[in-house]
This record gives C-alpha cells, structure tokens and sequence, in this order.
C-alpha cells in the first residue's frame, strides 16, 4: 500500500537564476486537491459568524468565568452576550466613533475582552489588542501609531494607559474600564481632555438616535495585531475577515476528514492571550461551533485548578505549560513507591508500543487506562479531548508521553501572525508526526526557496529543505501603514517566514531552523552569527556576546559582556588593579578574553574566517534601556551597530 501521503503537488519546481534562489513545487493538502473548500455565502464577516450562532443557539452557554475567589463558573449565555454586545456598541457610535475606526482593548482574556471584540466586529471597528509584554513605550507607539480614539481596558491597565498621556490625547478620546473607576483617575483623564468611563456608566449612555450596524466586507480589516519584532518599532500585522473566515474553514475541514470536528458540547479553556492570533482563532472557532469558552483567573500558579474547575475539552498548550505538567506527572509517577511506578512504566511501554503499531489512543490499552491513565485524565478536568500546542515546537519526548498518559489527542500546529495563526497541524493519531507540525490545513498552498549560504536547497532529490513559503487567503494584508516592510515579506502573493523547514515524505512538514542574520565577509565566506554566538558564550567567563562582520573586511569582531565574579577572581590571581571597569579596559584582560574565545573556537573546530580576531569588554549588560534588546531578550543587530559603531571602527583600525 506504501504510505500515505497528505499533499498534492500542483505546481512545478523552478530552478534559480541570477540572484533568484530555487523554489520547490508547490504542496497542497491533499483534502484540497480540487481547489479550497468555498466559504459560506452569507458570512461575509466575524460579525456573521457570531450572530448566525445566536440564532443557531441563543441558550448555549457562551462565556464563563468564575465567580469571586474559587467560586464555580458563572455562564453567559449566547443571547445574553448578544444584547450586551448591542448596548456597548450603541454606546461607542454615541461616542461619534464609526467603521474603520480603531479600537484597543487591553487586559487578561474575560469576558468583556469578548465583549468588546464583538462590538468591533458589528460596527466595522478594527480591534487593536495591546499587551504587556510590548513594554509601555510599545503601547504609547501602538497608541499613536494605529490613532486609537477608544480603548477598553481592564482595571489594573487604566493607569497604564494614563501614563502614555499627554503624547497619545491626540487621539484617544474615550476610555472604558472593565469595571469600576477612581475619582483621581476621572480627574487625570479629563485634564487631558480624555473621557474615563466605568463599566456601567458605559453600558447606559444616553443616546437619541438609533444606530444601524454598517455592512461589512470580506476584505475589510478585522483586526491589527502588533507583534514584536528584532527590528525597530511593533509592526501592525493586518487581519481581513476573509483571513478569519478561511483558516476557520480550513481547520474545520481538517478535523472533519478526522471525525474530530468541534461540537456544541465542546468546552475549550482559554488563558493564553487573546491579544496574539493563536486564541482569538481559537475562540472564533469555538463561537462559530456554539460552544463554549471559559476563562483562567489570570494566575499561572492556579491554572491547574482552574482546569479542573472548568473541566473543559479543548485546552491549548504552550510548551512551557506542557513542560510543567509534563513534570508534575513525572513527579508524582515517581514519588508513588515502586510498585506504583513499575505497574505505571509497564502500562506506559505497553501502550506505546501499540499506538507504534497503528492503534488509536483509544483502542492501544483501554484497561491500562481505566485503571491507571484515568489518574492523569482527572488531573486535567477529566473531559479533555484535544491538547492543541503551538508557539514554539513541543520536545518530542514531551509530546509522546503526553499523546500516551492523557488519554487525549496532542496536536501541533505552526503558524505566524501573518499567516492568521494557522498553517500546518498534525494528525491525532499518527504518532509518526511526532516532532513534525504536521501537514499544510487546507486553506493555504506551501512551497520551500533555497537558501544557498545556509546550505539549504529545495530541490534536493531527498529530504528538501528552504525557507517555507506560504500562500492563501487566510494570509494577512500588510503591514499597517508600513509598505516597504510589507514588500520585504509578501512576494507575488507569497509570504516568506523567515522559518527553516523540511519536507517529510508524508508530507508533514519539520521546522528545523531559523533564517540566520548571516553576513557576508570581504573573501566571500557567510557567517552564521547566532550560531558562533552560541558556542562562544559557552565560555564560562563571557555572559554574552555580540558580534559584527560585513563584506568590505575579512574577519569577526565582537563586544563582551565579561562575568563579573569570574573576571573579578581572575583579576585578583593576576594583578590586575581596579574595579570593574579598569579591568575591562586593561590589555591584559582584553588578551586573555580573546584567548578563551580562541581556545572554545578551536576546541569547536570552527573555520579560520570564524574566529574572533578582535573584542571590546563592556562591563554594563546589553539591555532594552539602550534599544539593544527586544522584550523577548533577542538582539536588535541594527541597533547594536549604531550603539557600537566607534568601538567597531577602532577594533578593525587596531588590526590593520
């Protein structure tokens, strides 16, 4: 029968020429051979999706949350959400506020984070979430940037958002708090001619005239979701309801040719933020389905008990909450006596062995799981069915115990912001997918590029690999207000990741590799930065490192962060006087961190071109405060090189 292949070639490989790399064929799913699955004819927006369910199921419970401290979850019902969502759309157009304006919303997943949602939805208002972790400069740029007239915002965040005054009372007219207000906040804003509302204040403006909902298009935009990026300010990725619509058709038919769909009984809890494309699909999805979504308390420590509170069905993981439920497993497996553990290891063997052989979870051990992986099962709720992990890439070993002990299906997926969230998800029950995201959903067509200075080709005859290349409806639109980034990225209708991948002979795809910040040096070679940075931070005397190249010379210079306590002693044993800072600028030290650098380079058998033939020791750690490090502690090369640019200068004079 030979195996199973999950795409279909529809289109040529073409080879490189000039400065133009090769490009693989391009894959489709094979569920889509015949062209993509066309959408509804009366969904035309987020909008419709939601209130063609209220109409579907007005009693459903909808959104929950729980009740004061560890209370039970308390439901809205889909038309109670409905006419809430009416009120305080009513109340932003009373505000003069009209389609295509933009509106923030700020704060943990809640209900009113729905809420509002929904009432950008109705009115043609592009949603733009804002979120902690872009730092507070971040949210006055997205502010100001996007011209953001009305934010909601959950209690704790109104101050955050008064901060950004006066730069942002530019465009900021209107602030609304997820519940209740202070009479110093009320005076703060309005000195700055911004008006501050509660909760209930705004549900019951006062207001003459009846406002009609606009009508909504495929093509206009539903959301602008700012990411982070290594380079410079957020960038604006922007969201069409067409994009929305096609990935949910896209995932639907995926779990459809499964039997796995999502049902009205479905219950899917929701912690990670809705200001990222990864839960706000989700959550699309699941009020497209007329199920229900329950929310975390906002506290990592008690998401376990909000779990088994909510008891719900779908859960999405990121690997870091894989990881630790993946060890208190472990854990209490091991702390459980020896019998315990040995029964729980036979099992465990037992079970995998058949799920190796082709069984479903369901069907490889049902004893060994009434009696033994029943445990774990009521350690999530008890009612979980999927386990969805996105993000980043679950470790193998994490994802096979898991598929094996929670007695429900783990999937992965890959997506980016610009991809709306979706691109690859795996298959529930092939356990050769393990460590793959799977096969392209079909919504998208997919192809690698060479990347000839990383090494990677396309075309190769086994195991191609390139950059992935994506392609479909579910694609965003741009960059807001930023077409030259948007060029960079969107070629001919093509997005390119800037992810390394590798075709499986299934079809699945593996995402092994990042496309580097690789430079050329003046004889030609390419250097692989991150890499070399890699291996010489391994240097127990180097907290980190930056280093610099370009093609008009032939070697590596870098900038060392030294560690302070080893430095010190090191110091200390050598007569080097002085506090920090004069041991840095001593050339004994200098000539001493350039031979460990040396020696790891030599020990790693790195290639001549790739030593580092001249450093500079900075004793202050590279840090956000000089723009040299994005939230997520990634180097901004750019800035480094303007912050650096006379150190550098004098290190390639001191070498001539």
């Amino acid at each position: 029968m030979g195996m199973k292949k999950y795409v279909v070639e529809i289109e040529k490989a073409k080879e490189g020429k000039g400065d133009r790399s090769s490009v693989g064929p391009v894959y489709r799913n094979v569920l889509a051979k015949n062209g993509f699955r066309s959408l509804t004819n009366n969904l035309h927006s987020c909008w419709d999706v939601f209130r063609s369910s209220v109409e579907k199921y007005p009693n459903n419970p909808m959104l929950g949350q729980r009740d004061g401290k560890a209370g039970e979850y308390v439901w809205l019902t889909y038309n109670q959400v409905y006419e809430t969502v009416l009120k305080v759309g009513d109340s932003i157009r009373s505000r003069g506020i009209n389609k295509g304006a933009r509106c923030g919303i700020y704060g943990t997943n809640c209900t009113k984070w729905v809420v509002s949602m929904q009432a950008c939805n109705a009115h043609g208002l592009h949603c733009v979430p804002l979120y902690d972790t872009l730092g507070t400069d971040a949210v006055k740029y997205i502010i100001c940037h996007a011209e953001i007239s009305i934010i909601f915002a959950e209690e704790s965040k109104i101050c955050e958002v008064l901060k950004t005054l006066p730069d942002t009372g530019k465009y900021l007219k209107t602030l609304v708090s997820f519940s209740t207000i202070t009479n110093e906040q009320k005076q703060m804003a309005e000195n700055y001619g911004l008006e501050l509302y509660s909760w209930e204040t705004f549900l019951h403006l006062e207001h003459k005239e009846q406002f009609d909902l606009p009508s909504k298009m495929r093509n206009d935009i539903c959301t602008i979701m700012y990411t982070s990026g290594t380079t410079g300010e957020p960038k604006g990725v922007m969201i069409t309801n067409e994009s929305i619509l096609s990935i949910l058709s896209g995932v639907n038919h995926h779990l459809e040719s499964m039997s796995e769909e999502f049902r009205v009984s479905d219950v899917y809890f929701s912690y990670l933020p809705l200001a990222h494309i990864f839960d706000r699909v989700i959550v699309e999805l699941f009020i497209s389905t007329g199920a229900s979504v329950g929310f975390w308390r906002g506290d990592i420590k008690l998401l376990i008990d909000d779990l088994k509170e909510l008891k719900p069905t779908v859960f999405c993981a990121v690997p870091r909450v894989l990881d630790r439920i993946y060890s208190g497993l472990v854990e209490k497996i091991s702390s459980g006596g020896f019998l315990k553990q040995t029964l729980f290891n036979a099992a465990y063997s037992y079970k995998l062995h058949n799920m190796r052989r082709g069984y479903k979870h369901e069907e490889a051990a049902p004893r060994f799981d009434k009696i033994i992986f029943s445990k774990v099962k009521e350690g999530l709720g008890g009612k979980m069915r999927l386990i969805l992990s996105g993000a980043a890439p679950l470790s193998p070993s994490v994802e096979t115990f898991l598929r094996v002990v929670t007695c429900a299906h783990v999937l992965q997926g890959y997506g980016l912001t610009e991809s709306c969230a979706g691109s690859f998800v795996a298959q529930p029950n092939e356990l050769s997918m393990s460590g793959t995201v799977g096969p392209p959903l079909p919504n998208v067509d997919v192809r690698l590029m060479s990347v000839p200075e990383m090494g990677y080709d396309a075309l190769a005859a086994t195991a191609p690999r390139g950059e992935i290349l994506l392609r479909g409806k579910s694609l965003f639109s741009g960059y807001y207000k930023r077409e030259d980034l948007t060029k960079e990225v969107l070629v001919d209708g093509w997005f390119h990741t800037g992810d390394i991948g590798e075709w499986q002979p299934d079809g699945s795809m593996k995402i092994i590799d990042r496309k580097k910040n690789i430079f050329k040096l003046s004889q030609g070679e390419y250097v692989a930065v991150e890499n070399l940075e890699n291996i010489y931070s391994l240097v127990p005397s180097v907290d980190a490192i930056w280093i610099y190249g370009n093609s008009f010379e032939s070697f590596l210079v870098a900038v060392v962060n030294p560690n302070k306590e080893m430095l010190e002693s090191w110091a200390a044993e050598n007569g080097v006087p002085g506090d920090l800072c004069s041991i840095c600028e001593n050339p004994k030290t200098n000539a001493y961190i350039l031979g460990e650098l040396t020696s790891i380079a030599k020990e790693k058998k790195l290639k001549g071109f790739e030593f580092v033939k001249a450093v500079h020791l900075d004793p202050v750690p590279f840090d956000m405060d000089r723009g040299l490090l994005t939230p997520t502690f990634k180097k901004k090369r750019a800035q480094f090189l303007n912050y650096y640019q006379n150190v550098v200068d004098h290190l390639y004079k001191s070498k001539r």
